[in-house]
């Protein structure tokens, strides 16, 4: 099973090669059903709207919330398709992540015209980038 930065970069490769066949601005149910079977013939398990439980001081809340998508256990995608991200979005993608102590997660908004311009890495605590070109957290010699 692969780590969750190569997770993401298969995710990513994906949602730009969609964003360029199919454009900006469709319904994000769309982009939702590709993305899924994109990541499906990556043979990755891709589950769409999961329901996601979370226990809070004790008490377990039942589909606390919806992930669009969450791929091999490890790594939430929301998506959307807006003309432009909101600091709200990122903050709903931090929250599910810290809900579900997942490290990372990203928002892919397929509304940009510009795929780059629309993707976000949000991170909960994730000190492992060696897989990544981001390198982040390294002392000074």
């Amino acid at each position: 099973m692969a780590d969750v930065e190569e997770i993401a970069r298969i995710a990513v490769d994906c949602a730009f090669h969609i964003h360029r066949d199919l454009g900006p601005g469709l319904l994000e149910s769309v982009y939702e059903a590709v993305m899924a079977d994109a990541l499906t013939r990556h043979n990755l398990l891709a589950e769409r709207q999961k329901p996601i439980d979370f226990t809070y001081a004790g008490t377990l809340f039942r589909e606390g919330f919806r992930a669009d998508l969450m791929i091999e256990g490890k790594l939430i995608i929301e998506l959307k398709s807006v003309e432009r991200l909101a600091p709200v979005h990122g903050k709903q993608l931090l929250t599910y992540l810290r809900l579900t102590n997942q490290p990372l997660g990203l928002l892919m908004n397929f509304g940009t015209a510009v795929f780059k311009d629309g993707l976000q890495r949000v991170v909960n605590n994730h000190m492992n980038f060696e897989s990544s070109r981001l390198r982040l957290h390294q002392p000074f010699p």
